[in-house]
């Protein structure tokens, strides 16, 4: 099933961030590391993922650096900055507040279906 853009759009910061926390990468590897671990139900593209990645920088939440690949071509990496760990905690309580009221709402349908 593929999620919703409007979900896809709220989610995408913490994802990213998360994705993040595990260590540094770039935006190919987000968009393909995303898509691993949604089972296909949410696919980024380079339109969508490199305006985040460039928001996230200028609010100081992750740091790039360009890295010559074996090919040649540059690759910019993306890590995760103190204040982006601090954003990530932030995210993720918030986060667990709506997962925890959609259960709570969802749990009585479940039954009666």
């Amino acid at each position: 099933m593929e999620v919703a853009k409007s979900l896809v759009a709220a989610s995408a910061m913490p994802l990213v961030l998360s994705l993040l926390a595990r260590g540094e990468s770039y935006g190919y590897e987000i968009i393909k590391q995303i898509r691993e671990l949604s089972d296909g139900g949410i696919r980024w593209s380079d339109g969508m993922l490199y305006p985040v990645l460039h928001r996230l920088e200028r609010q100081g939440l992750v740091r790039s650096r360009w890295v010559a690949s074996g090919s040649k071509r540059r690759r910019k990496y993306y890590r995760l900055t103190a204040k982006g760990t601090r954003a990530l905690r932030q995210e993720r309580e918030q986060w667990r507040v709506v997962v925890s009221a959609l259960d709570r709402l969802w749990e009585p349908l479940a039954c009666s279906t």
